[in-house]
């Protein structure tokens, strides 16, 4: 098995997160000749091609695996350096750069309970990167190597990772009451659900169709949708008129106690099931992590 050079793989780092050679320099605080010879010594010592020069920049299959080692080893770099550092309480106790975690975590997770459940990390110092996409799709991340965790809809632990269940979030149907009375003033049915526009997060969005199959006992369903990508913005387009919406309940209680939201069919919920996946690794980080975000899930989402 080919030794690669630390210096390397933290150069494909540093390209792959800052999508380019001219930032991943300025970064490293080297050239960006510097850069690209490191990278061709990585590809020789790899025997394959690791970054498909394109736009946007992308990691190959083999790219994402020597990715993946690189943060790996960032990870377990940066656990026995604070372990060093309790030895030595002389020595300076400054974040690195090295120590920064990266997350994917759907944005309804980030709108209610998982800021959160993060704060007391960020507040210790840890420098914390949160990507957020589709429930159903943050694990792509992981399993890129481009991330050490995510919150997911997969139940299924992928390879070389662990999967801690956390609870369930409740969506429900909501909008305003005028646009409620004008569409459909005695709620969701089969017969009126097409006179309505559904505010989706973004095309990935599959939760407004499975929400109206699941209350009008339909197979299929095709939805009129608009695409706002921000759990702040579905509700503030809701609350606009732009129509309809399947949100967190825990999001829109307030707007609904307060009779800003309308509930279009309350008795029914979709409950999302949502897991913690990370590495399965010996890292003191990590564990911080999934013991903070579990137990603010146990707090706040169903059972």
């Amino acid at each position: 098995m080919p030794s690669f050079d630390p210096y390397s793989l933290e150069c494909l780092a540093a390209i792959v997160e800052e999508g380019g050679f001219e930032r991943a320099a300025l970064r490293l605080s080297i050239t960006q000749s510097a850069v690209s010879q490191r990278l061709r010594s990585l590809e020789v010592a790899a025997g394959t091609v690791l970054i498909v020069r394109a736009r946007p920049l992308r990691p190959t299959a083999a790219g994402r695996l020597l990715l993946r080692h690189a943060m790996q080893t960032r990870l377990l770099r940066t656990d026995l350096d604070r372990d060093l550092r309790e030895l030595t309480p002389a020595k300076a106790a400054s974040a690195h750069e090295d120590e920064q975690l990266s997350i994917a975590v759907n944005a309804d997770s980030i709108a209610t309970w998982a800021l959160p459940a993060l704060t007391g990390l960020v507040e210790r110092g840890l420098p914390l990167e949160i990507i957020t996409d589709d429930q159903d799709f943050t694990h792509v991340w992981l399993r890129e190597g481009q991330v050490q965790g995510c919150v997911t809809t997969l139940r299924r632990p992928l390879r070389g990772c662990k999967v801690v269940p956390l609870g369930s979030m409740r969506y429900i149907a909501v909008a305003s009451p005028a646009y409620a009375g004008t569409h459909c003033p005695k709620g969701l049915n089969a017969h009126n659900f097409r006179d309505l526009a559904f505010i989706a997060f973004n095309r990935k969005d599959d939760l407004q169709a499975q929400f109206v199959r699941r209350a009008c006992g339909l197979k299929r369903v095709a939805l009129k949708q608009r695409f706002v990508p921000s759990s702040d913005g579905q509700v503030r387009a809701v609350l606009a008129g732009w129509g309809a919406s399947v949100v967190p309940e825990l999001y829109v209680r307030p707007l609904l106690e307060s009779g800003q939201l309308r509930n279009l069919a309350p008795a029914m919920a979709l409950p999302v099931a949502l897991y913690w996946h990370c590495w399965n690794l010996d890292s003191a980080l990590l564990d911080s992590l999934t013991q903070s975000l579990t137990q603010e899930a146990a707090r706040t989402l169903d059972r």
